[in-house]
Parts: structure tokens; C-alpha cells; sequence
């Protein structure tokens, strides 16, 4: 067939599809941006990743569902790959598109340096905020350290020897002393290993959870059941509801309202407040454990519908910033929701003696309003010019959105700073089983894989860790052969032979 014969309008009419979507993306990020507070002072860096941001939340308003698949049916791009390279992505496409016509591109060709700017960007913002990564994977990997480890620096050591990057120290539990004893040994390690091991420290925040309880002797409640929750320290037990817990931030009780929605522990029990009073409310059992659910002191209590209205800093957190500011790479903010909250813990930090290295911030997205302002808070956290990165706090986020819903989330998440080149740590009961018992579940091994994409992979405390170290250390280093956050990269498979051997 000559070439002359070949039917292109398809061409024209994907053209001008994919220039309307453009356009209309151009003109709706033009006004995220001033919603976001514009980039008035930002780097020249940092301007072009928000407005990245923008470009990529605006495309994500349409459904371009059709429009890929008649693009892949071309040989085109699908689009599906975007997120660090939104209008480079549409300028290639449209050159090419333009091309077919034997029209000249509407917009100038990216370069290299251009179309991959936001890879190259990402990678720059991880080193300065996780550090450092090994030879054989992109990703780090973040052990939480447990209070034995202050004592224990073989522990620590052979965490390192092992593939562990960055340490956390969880300053909701322990104490001063002992977070320093754990910096301390993390820094020798560092030394002796001849690479610099980076130190994540998370202040509490406002912890909300039961204090003291009663419950029936030997009693579990069970969906039917009432729960009372007291803001006094004394809970009070009755024919109609035969639990009771205080609640650690009294205050939180006042602000529940009829019909929201309370989870316990991670979710093992789940509740519907059904009546309040001042000082107390009815809570009636929705959901529980095969079995029932125990009701114990010191867990977490979850408020999906409740504004709670509480600052992310406490007196605590005031007092551990110091220390902080003396030992941790990065500070671990908890429970940060809003703009404002960055905004006063900058305030704060203000005010503490400087240091010779920036303090990276890793905004911990545990509840609801902060998924719904993340664009915001990457915004306020690109004006203070600090190495800032997003935790999905898995066990938290699952427990405020549900445990459905936070599948879908976890990816939304990392596409979304994927855009603004903002890295990210994929957290909470990672190869749990491993950790604890030292054998793993088939399915902890394939969200450990998909954690992958993430910038760091964070492992909890338990007495096999140190096993479960090695394990993601391989499973990453192969996962990056076949995958770079959402894109396949298809190195030859090694796993069949042609032709097959015979039998």
C-alpha cells in the first residue's frame, strides 16, 4: 500500500481531543495554583513541581478512559504514566499526533532533560530527605527501632550490615535517655559501615485512646453491645451498656455527635454513637473480631466523622522537639491535618537553636482531612524549603477511611506525590508475620513487593526482624528490575527457556 493511501484522520480527530484536554488542564491548574497560594518565592525547583502538582490533579478531574485506549490502539502513549510529567507527556503526543498530519508540533518537543525532569527531581528530594540510597535498589529501608535496641548496638549494627537505611525512633514510647542511647548507636553503626545511616524521630502527637476500662469479668463485646465513653477518668457502667472506657483526650468526647462512627484498635471493634451528654457518649457495637473484642487500656481510638479540632503539637512534643533538633536527619509529624499545622511547627522550630543540616519533615497522613488537603500540605511545605516526604500511615489511615477504601488511597497517594516529586514512605504492617513469628503469609510478600514503588519501606519492631531486613532488601532489589514506581520495565525473563527442554 502507499503511503499516500493510509487513512490518518483518525489523527486529526485525537488531536484535537487531546488539545482540548490540555487546554482546559492548563486553565483549571492556573487556578489550583492560586488556590494552593501560588508560587510567589519558591525556587525555580520547586515552582515547577507544584505547578507539576496542579497540571496532574486537573487532568485527574476527567476520565480519560476512551481517549487512552484510542491512543494505545496507535502506538501512542496511554497517558497512564504521567504523574512527573503531565504537559511533557501531552507535548509528545501531540508533536507526534501533529506529525501523522504532516502538521508542525503545537508545542516545542520535550527534551530529555525536560520530559524525565520530574524523575530526576524526585530522585534529588529523595537524597536529601532519606539519604543516601544502596547499589542494589532505588527504595530505603526504615526499621523502628525497639527500647532493647538502646542498649544493644550489635543490634543496631547488624540491622545496617543487613539493609537498613534509616532508623526510627518512635517518641510516643521510652524516653529521652533512650532515644539518645538508640542516635548514638545508630550513628556509630553508620561510622563503622563507612556510610551515613539516617535517623527518622516521630513526636506523639495527641494520642487518643482508652484509659481505664470496665468490662464484665472476662467478657468480650460483641456487635449489639453498648460501650460508654467518659471523658472523666473514672469510666461508669450500667444494665445498658456493661462497658466503659475514659477517653485520653476528654474534650474528644464533647465534640461526638449521633451517628459518628468510632473505630477501636486499629479497627477490631467499630461503633456507632448512638447518644451524648456533656461528659459522656453511647456507643453501640457494629463490627467486632470473630468472637468479640476485648476492651483494654491504652489503645487507639479512632473518629472518622468527628472534627476533632486539636492541634498536632502538645506540651510533649514542645519538649522532644529539642531533642530532635539534636539527634534526628528527619522529624516524623503526627497527626498534621491542615495547612496551619505546618505552618506552627515551623513556627516552633523557629524558635529552637539552628543546626548545621536542614531537619527533613515527614507529614504522617493518618485521618481524613489530611488526604483531603495533601496538595495543601506539600504547598505550605514547599515555601519552607525544607526536605519534606508523605508517610502512609497505613494503620491509622486504614482505621479512619476503612480498610477498603485505603487500598484505593495508598495508590492515590503515591501518584499524587509522584506528580509533585515529593517522596514517600510506605508504612505500617509491612511483612508483619515475618517481623513477629519470622515466617511470612503469601500475602504480606506481594505488599511488600508493591510497597516497592514507595521511596523507603518502613518495618515495625519484633523479634524477627532483623530476618525480615534481608527478606525486603532482596524482594526490593528485584523488584526494581522489573518496575520503576508505576512503570514496567521489561528486562529479559529468565524464568522459561525456549524451546522447552523435554520431559
Amino acid at each position: 500500500m502507499d503511503v499516500k493511501d493510509v487513512d490518518t484522520s483518525w489523527s486529526a480527530v485525537l488531536f484535537k481531543d487531546l488539545m482540548a484536554v490540555r487546554v482546559q488542564v492548563v486553565a483549571d491548574a492556573a487556578d489550583l495554583l492560586l488556590e494552593l497560594g501560588g508560587t510567589d518565592g519558591f525556587e525555580d525547583s520547586d515552582r515547577i513541581r507544584l505547578e507539576n502538582l496542579c497540571h496532574y490533579l486537573a487532568l485527574r478531574r476527567h476520565d480519560l478512559r476512551p481517549l487512552q485506549r484510542q491512543l494505545m490502539q496507535h502506538g501512542l502513549s496511554s497517558l497512564g504514566r504521567l504523574e512527573g510529567r503531565v504537559l511533557p507527556t501531552f507535548d509528545a503526543v501531540l508533536g507526534a499526533l501533529a506529525a501523522i498530519q504532516g502538521s508542525p508540533a503545537p508545542y516545542p518537543p520535550p527534551t530529555e532533560q525536560t520530559f524525565f525532569r520530574g524523575e530526576f527531581a524526585l530522585a534529588e528530594e529523595t537524597e536529601a530527605l532519606l539519604g543516601g540510597g544502596r547499589p542494589n535498589r532505588r527504595g530505603r529501608i526504615m526499621v523502628t527501632l525497639p527500647e532493647a535496641s538502646a542498649d544493644d548496638p550489635d543490634f543496631i549494627l547488624d540491622l545496617a550490615r543487613r539493609g537498613m537505611d534509616i532508623a526510627r525512633i518512635n517518641c510516643a514510647h521510652d524516653d529521652k535517655s533512650i532515644w539518645e542511647d538508640m542516635a548514638k548507636h545508630v550513628r556509630a553503626a553508620g561510622k563503622t559501615l563507612g556510610r551515613r545511616l539516617t535517623i527518622l524521630m516521630d513526636i506523639a502527637g495527641p494520642k487518643i485512646r482508652t484509659g481505664n476500662v470496665l468490662t464484665p469479668p472476662s467478657t468480650k463485646a460483641q456487635v449489639g453491645d453498648h460501650i460508654r465513653l467518659c471523658a472523666g477518668a473514672l469510666p461508669r457502667v450500667d444494665d445498658i451498656a456493661p462497658f466503659s472506657a475514659a477517653v485520653s483526650v476528654p474534650e474528644i468526647v464533647t465534640r461526638l455527635k449521633i451517628g459518628d462512627r468510632i473505630r477501636y484498635d486499629d479497627g477490631k471493634l467499630e461503633g456507632i454513637v448512638e447518644e451524648t451528654s456533656p461528659e459522656e457518649a453511647l456507643v453501640r457495637v457494629t463490627r467486632t473480631k470473630t468472637g468479640g473484642t476485648k476492651l483494654k487500656v491504652e489503645k487507639g481510638l479512632n473518629l472518622p466523622d468527628t472534627v476533632l479540632g486539636l492541634s498536632p503539637l502538645t506540651t510533649k512534643d514542645h519538649a522532644d522537639l529539642a531533642v530532635v533538633m539534636d539527634h534526628a536527619d528527619m522529624l516524623g509529624y503526627s497527626f498534621v491535618s491542615r495547612p496551619d499545622d505546618i505552618e506552627s511547627l515551623e513556627g516552633t522550630l523557629a524558635g529552637l537553636p539552628p543546626r548545621n543540616r536542614p531537619l527533613g519533615l515527614v507529614a504522617k497522613i493518618e485521618q481524613p482531612e489530611a488526604l483531603a488537603n495533601l496538595p495543601a500540605l506539600i504547598a505550605v511545605a514547599f515555601r519552607h524549603r525544607r526536605p519534606f516526604g508523605v508517610m502512609i500511615a497505613r494503620g491509622d489511615l486504614a482505621a479512619e477511611i476503612g480498610f477498603e477504601r485505603l487500598a484505593e488511597m495508598q495508590e492515590e497517594i503515591l501518584w499524587l506525590c509522584e506528580a509533585a516529586s515529593v517522596p514517600t514512605i510506605w508504612a505500617t504492617q509491612v511483612l508483619e508475620d515475618l517481623v513477629k513469628t519470622g515466617i511470612p503469609t503469601r500475602g504480606e510478600m506481594t505488599d511488600a513487593a508493591m510497597a516497592a514503588r514507595a521511596e523507603c519501606v518502613m518495618l515495625n519492631k519484633g523479634a524477627a526482624v532483623a530476618e525480615a531486613v534481608n527478606v525486603l532488601d532482596h524482594l526490593m532489589s528485584r523488584m526494581d528490575e522489573h518496575m520503576t514506581k508505576k512503570t514496567p520495565t521489561l528486562r529479559a525473563l529468565k524464568s522459561w527457556t525456549y524451546p522447552v527442554p523435554a520431559v
